[in-house]
């Protein structure tokens, strides 16, 4: 089961409707529906956001002291001793996701729109969880963490040496008012996680902007290059990302690859250089 299903496009449409008026029916589609199916952890206690990470209408909660780094969709508090690099396409320069580094772990950070009613993220942890399942080699499970419900899983990957190593990774999802926003931890914070550390603070700090356009739930929120880091984003002084940290955060591209291919995790490459990654500090 693919994760992330695209939506078929304006021109795949067999009903005549205009582009808007077809991601308004999909959104309402699956706003109107009032019974999800069941699904692994369906009624656990949603994630608590007070301490965020927040909507763009919550942003005075957030901490008004830290830098922010606009990449549209996401603003990214910039923390002392954090790297933040956008991956973006080296073609067409979209931007796909950002992703946060510190010492030897990581979180890749992604949004997508969601249903008025929250529970999304329900929906998406049964579906991976029964596709790592199905993953040879792989374990998983689904356990109570800093944001809420996740999953903890170690699956197969090849290092750069050629060899097969078992990759740790946390999957973390957080529903917000019509947005879902997806972390996936590396490294140490996949294996030892610390509700209280630099990557986790980057999660609850960061400010999700949904805008008003109609989309189709799971469809990303659009992410673009900053013209420029804002003033403080380097102002303590500390050191970005060394070459090792660059290659955890790009461990992260392929293992949350939104295509539709069903085999998304068993081809998983999590040490692959990803796409150009344009580093911001």
């Amino acid at each position: 089961m693919a994760l992330f299903r695209r939506r078929a496009t304006p021109d795949e449409t067999v009903d005549g409707s205009s582009p808007a008026e077809a991601s308004d029916a999909a959104e309402d589609a699956a706003e109107a529906d009032d019974s999800p199916e069941p699904s692994v952890g369906a009624g656990a206690p949603r994630a608590d956001r007070t301490g965020g990470p927040f909507d763009a209408t919550e942003a005075d909660l957030a901490d008004q002291d830290l830098p922010r780094l606009d990449l549209g969709a996401l603003r990214i508090p910039g923390l002392p001793g954090i790297g933040v690099q956008v991956e973006a396409d080296p073609n067409t320069q979209e931007v796909r996701a950002v992703t946060g580094v510190a010492g030897d772990g990581a979180v890749r950070l992604q949004a997508f729109a969601a249903p008025r009613s929250e529970g999304l993220w329900d929906e998406i942890r049964a579906e991976m969880l029964a596709e790592i399942q199905s993953t040879s080699g792989a374990t998983v499970s689904e356990v109570e963490g800093p944001f809420g419900p996740e999953l903890r899983a170690v699956v197969p990957a090849r290092s750069p040496e050629g060899k097969q190593v078992l990759q740790p990774l946390r999957f973390v999802g957080i529903d917000g008012p019509r947005w879902f926003l997806r972390s996936v931890f590396l490294g140490r914070a996949a294996v030892e996680p610390d509700p209280d550390d630099a990557l986790h603070t980057l999660v609850r700090q960061t400010i999700v902007v949904r805008g008003a356009d109609a989309m189709a739930p799971r469809d990303p929120l659009p992410l673009r290059l900053p013209e420029q880091p804002p003033t403080g984003m380097a102002a303590d002084g500390t050191q970005g990302p060394t070459q090792d940290d660059a290659e955890v955060a790009d461990d992260a591209d392929d293992l949350v690859d939104d295509d539709d291919t069903p085999s998304r995790y068993a081809d998983l490459d999590p040490f692959q250089r990803g796409p150009e990654i344009t580093e911001i500090r």
